[in-house]
């Protein structure tokens, strides 16, 4: 039986992240999922029964430990895997230490030497969440054992400890439930199990995944141990009736995290691009325009790049338009297609990933249709992505950015952003992001992250913001709302 759309850990951590901005702190979900819980307990064990709870130290944990405190008619013990001063969000410690005084029976195992079973009615498994993948590791491994070995039922707390929440894979000494209850949407794997699936409502808004907001951040990393190379190479093409247009895509992907950005463009303007900043690197094409001359030489410079950008000041010229659809109808790899090259898409025939970022006037001159009210232009937009193909980001009062199957909604930005060239700036973050993400969680994360350094900047300084004043907004906006 179907448990319904499965969605990933991280696009969990990021609903959550977007119900914290929405004003469903974390605490408040947890207390939600410790409730949701003790309601699975209680439909598996009559009241008096002895419920032993494995937790470990993350938020997993955190849920079982408040479950505990909804679970006054069982005989409850809770038992720590690790020490209580290493738990490791906020949340949990604080709903460890309700246990203390509560003076419930919590206790620590800080080893693997110290895990030591009774023979309960029921075993709570809630020592990893969604975040982990491989095998299950000391000492959690031998309570895993343990728990598989005994004859007790087990119900896990989100997911079976030992199961991957991105692929469903389901490590080697995983821990075997018999039942298991998961919070908001089913996770990947759940529907193989031979075990029951409770899917628990625990309080999300819609909103939190309908709107873009903070939580989509945290889809962004940067290791320590990162090598160049690791956050993409991009390709600008663009330049020629227009050189701003290009050089403020380049550096906005620069800003964005791309580790090179190189920017095609015709030889005539080649040097004015590269005035612009000495970060930039041009490889020019000869002529002074996109012409199918050209071609040839960008798709060999594309095909060494993780993303395309192309659009940014090339024209409108009807040799230029012809050059794009010749480029696009071989090519294979991602492109922010904007600006004057948008008009081809509809036309083209082709096996790249085109992620169109049109505003509404150019959305209708490719075929769409839009509405004043966002909700409408939303269904619209995403009618529209679903024919043409491709995802598509309007851009608007509310960005609408949709694959024609799943639909976002953008809310950042303010109208001092009408100024001409932060379209460009847009098309370049976006284009970095989709070197490390999907392409529609590039564009919503390209979306969010302009508007908001928008208004950074007009929270600074008022209206009269130029297209320049966002390059330096953009990282602060990524990292900074990051730790939020």
């Amino acid at each position: 039986m179907s448990l319904g759309e499965a969605i990933t850990g991280t696009q969990m951590a990021v609903i959550d992240g977007n119900s914290a901005a929405l004003g469903v702190p974390p605490k408040q979900l947890m207390e939600s999922a410790g409730n949701a819980v003790a309601r699975a307990v209680r439909s598996v064990v009559e009241p008096g029964g002895d419920v032993t709870i494995v937790a470990g130290r993350g938020n997993n944990g955190g849920d079982a430990f408040a479950a505990a405190r909804f679970l006054d008619e069982y005989d409850v013990r809770v038992r720590l895997l690790g020490h209580a001063k290493t738990i490791t969000t906020d949340i949990a410690r604080e709903n460890w230490a309700a246990l203390q005084r509560s003076e419930l029976d919590a206790a620590e195992w800080r080893d693997s030497s110290a895990i030591e079973f009774d023979d309960p009615v029921l075993f709570v498994d809630a020592m990893l969440g969604t975040g982990i993948s491989g095998r299950v590791r000391e000492p959690l491994a031998t309570a895993a054992g343990r728990l598989n070995d005994s004859e007790t039922p087990v119900l896990s707390v989100d997911v079976p400890s030992g199961l991957d929440g991105e692929t469903g894979t389901l490590a080697e000494n995983a821990v075997e439930a018999d039942h298991v209850v998961t919070f908001h949407k089913p996770k990947p794997g759940l529907d193989a199990l031979d075990a029951s699936v409770t899917v628990a409502d625990i309080g999300i808004p819609a909103a939190a995944e309908r709107f873009v907001e903070r939580g989509d951040l945290l889809r962004l990393s940067r290791p320590a141990d990162s090598h160049k190379g690791d956050f993409g190479e991009v390709l600008v093409v663009g330049g020629g009736p227009y050189t701003g247009a290009p050089a403020l895509a380049a550096q906005a992907a620069l800003r964005a995290g791309a580790d090179l950005v190189r920017v095609a463009c015709p030889r005539s303007v080649a040097d004015e691009i590269q005035s612009y900043s000495e970060n930039l690197i041009v490889r020019p094409f000869d002529g002074e325009r996109f012409t199918s001359n050209s071609v040839a030489r960008v798709r060999e410079l594309a095909a060494e790049h993780d993303s395309v950008v192309l659009g940014p000041g090339l024209g409108a010229a009807e040799n230029t338009l012809v050059a794009v659809q010749e480029f696009l109808g071989n090519y294979d790899g991602f492109a922010v297609v904007d600006a004057d090259a948008l008009q081809v898409v509809p036309s083209v025939e082709t096996d790249a990933t085109l992620l169109c970022t049109p505003h509404q006037g150019e959305l209708e001159a490719m075929g769409g249709e839009t509405a004043a009210d966002w909700r409408e232009r939303a269904d619209l937009v995403e009618s529209f992505a679903a024919e043409l193909g491709q995802p598509l980001l309007v851009k608007g009062p509310y960005d609408v950015l949709s694959d024609g199957e799943r639909t976002r909604v953008n809310r950042t930005g303010n109208p001092g952003m009408t100024v001409g060239g932060t379209g460009d700036v847009l098309a370049g973050t976006v284009g970095a992001l989709a070197a490390t993400q999907e392409p529609l969680a590039a564009a919503a994360i390209g979306a969010y992250v302009t508007g908001k350094a928008g208004d950074r900047v007009v929270d600074r300084q008022g209206y009269g913001l130029v297209a320049t004043d966002l390059l330096g907004a953009i990282p602060p906006v990524m990292w900074e709302d990051n730790d939020a």
